[in-house]
């Protein structure tokens, strides 16, 4: 719809139209076909676009001109080396679900059990969401444990292994099981408890059409036609939320395409809910009045509930990756990285239309670990890790420290000389590191906001990452299609270290010794974290929903403090957890069972 099809009031109000909003809005809309509900949303529609339907176009989607992200600038930072990082967030209806890459990757039972018992929040524990992230999917393979029902087989969303198998990626697990003795094998890495076993690993793509299977085309596009109840409005942006006497009456939005464009109001008869994720949720109910007192006095906002929490929180998984080539013979994802023509395409393409397969239909991650150490790794990590291992660890046997995965295609900075790569990619399940951000103006929605991620702030962090990369290079130089390391996506080792990046030559036997590291060598690799280590595109927690006086920003009920009639339906946690966040965002299922809880909506089973 465009702007002047917008009605002057609808019953609910979704601000922000990512994976969350789209899964709420469309179970509500579903339920209940005389709601009407209005999902505004700040980037473009996704409809059947190639570059979102198509799973391996995914990496064409990362170049920083792309429109369907807003890219957030971090200030620099110490611990970064000076570096200042920069942090996409997807922006397009359906949001993260439509760009992200796809892995299935569930939290541990635990980790939903301390929202419940640890931080308070009644309803969240693992036995209330388990059943939720079942009826949002339909698994497309056998489950591990067929007395226990821990996936779903009839919900929109399917997990699959997607449409080809990579040849980095069979050769990860051939090798890794070789190599590594300790560790076995699962069918099931995502049972909420499997950890320390090598797996082949599912993705978001329907294993029958090949496509990428996501937010905005299985709860909002299938159900829109001219009777629908659900209207979306794209290429939107919402400045603030209008409240009166702390009510939420309804929001004021702008187009997002023009600089200075009018803005114009929209009113909810029964609920605004806020849901455009890390960055753009606190940024509108800072914008609205809703934040920290000196923020809001400093910007001449008028203060409607000051919630110093608001922004706060923020946290990331950190990504670190190395990369190594690969034969020129070896069919990787690179030829999708955004370089190719059309006409090179065609034969991937065909395929895909034909037959639902191939690598288009695939994300080239297709094995991976969830790791947690052992006595030996315990004494490699060292005492910064020692007190996080004690302190939230040690007693929680479900909780793995970092995951690790081969990606069939280079990544990060364009390669010299070009060619076929794979990399090893990492990052630390848990961080301790915590950032924050805040709206630089009052008045305009398009500033910039003011961003410190917070990477690498704690010691413990680095250890973790540095223990990831000794660990995958192990595997990945014993791998029978290695052809050495990319020196530019490894750490600069001194030329006559064990360490130093090998040329481009075959793999290490199987029985090889392990590389021995130096302080110095392992200085060289803190140093190459600290100058490479990024975002995961994993951002949340700045509306935390815990107790407002620690600095919580909703209730368990997702209701805003201070206020009435509005919700943040977003991304959130106290401590980040272990899993790829777009499993949380799918838990726009427990926003619909709340949402309708309190209007009297009765929603399917």
């Amino acid at each position: 719809m465009s702007a002047s099809e917008v009605d002057s009031e609808y019953d609910i109000i979704f601000a922000g139209g990512g994976t969350t909003a789209c899964v709420a809005a469309g179970r509500l809309a579903a339920a209940d076909p005389g709601l009407k509900i209005l999902l505004i949303e700040q980037g473009p529609h996704t409809r059947n676009v190639p570059a979102h339907i198509h799973p391996a176009r995914f990496i064409a989607n990362l170049v920083p001109t792309s429109k369907v992200f807003t890219f957030h600038a971090a200030q620099p930072s110490e611990a970064l080396l000076g570096r200042a990082p920069i942090v996409p967030a997807g922006r397009c209806v359906g949001g993260g679900s439509c760009v992200n890459f796809m892995m299935y990757t569930r939290a541990s039972a635990s980790d939903y059990d301390d929202w419940e018992t640890v931080h308070g929040n009644p309803g969240w524990g693992s036995k209330d969401l388990i059943p939720l992230l079942q009826k949002v999917e339909t698994y497309q393979d056998e489950p591990s444990a067929k007395e226990e029902n821990l996936h779903g087989y009839s919900g929109p969303i399917k997990v699959s292994f997607g449409g080809a198998v990579t040849e980095a990626g069979k050769q990860f697990m051939e090798t890794a099981l070789a190599y590594d003795k300790k560790h076995g094998e699962t069918n099931d890495p995502n049972d909420f408890r499997t950890i320390n076993a090598y797996a082949r690993w599912m993705k978001y793509i329907d294993a029958k059409s090949g496509r990428r299977s996501d937010a905005a085309h299985y709860f909002v596009y299938n159900q829109d036609g001219e009777s629908s109840n659900l209207h979306v409005l794209a290429n939107t942006a919402v400045h603030r939320v209008i409240i009166k006497d702390h009510r939420a009456v309804g929001v004021e939005y702008a187009d997002a395409s023009e600089q200075g464009a009018k803005v114009n109001s929209v009113y909810a008869k029964r609920l605004v809910v806020v849901s455009a994720g890390a960055f753009g949720s606190p940024a509108i109910l800072q914008r609205s009045g809703i934040g920290a007192r000196t923020l809001l006095k400093k910007l001449d906002i008028n203060e409607q509930v000051d919630l110093p929490g608001v922004g706060e929180n923020y946290q990331d998984h950190n990504l670190g990756f190395a990369t190594y080539f690969v034969p020129d013979s070896t069919p990787t994802l690179d030829i999708f990285s955004g370089n190719a023509g059309e006409d090179e395409l065609k034969s991937y393409v065909d395929r895909w239309e034909e037959h639902g397969d191939g690598l288009l239909a695939t994300n080239g991650l297709d094995g991976g670990i969830k790791l947690r150490p052992n006595e030996e790794d315990l004494k490699e990590l060292g005492p910064n890790f020692t007190r996080v291992w004690n302190n939230y660890f040690k007693d929680a046997p479900d909780k793995p420290v970092m995951l690790f995965v081969p990606f069939a295609a280079h990544y990060g900075p364009a390669p010299d000389p070009k060619g076929r790569y794979m990399s090893m990619l990492w990052y630390s399940e848990y961080p301790e590191s915590i950032g924050r951000l805040h709206i630089t103006s009052g008045d305009d929605w398009s500033q910039p906001l003011y961003f410190e991620p917070g990477f690498l702030n704690e010691p413990a962090d680095v250890d973790i990452l540095r223990w990831a990369y000794k660990r995958s290079r192990e595997i990945a130089r014993r791998m029978p299609l290695y052809r050495g390391e990319v020196q530019q996506g490894h750490p600069t080792f001194a030329p006559d270290s064990d360490a130093a990046c090998s040329p481009r030559d075959g793999p290490v036997p199987i029985d090889a010794p392990d590389i021995a590291y130096t302080p110095e060598d392992n200085e060289a690799i803190h140093d190459f974290l600290r100058n490479t280590v990024n975002t995961t595109w994993h951002s949340m927690g700045t509306c935390a929903m815990k107790p407002r006086d620690k600095g919580g920003v909703v209730d368990s009920k997702l209701n805003v403090y201070g206020m009435t009639n509005l919700k943040v339906a977003d991304v959130r946690s106290q401590k980040i957890a272990r899993p790829h966040t777009h499993v949380y965002c799918f838990l726009g299922e427990k926003a619909a069972v709340i949402i309708a809880d309190d209007l009297g909506i009765k929603l399917a089973v």
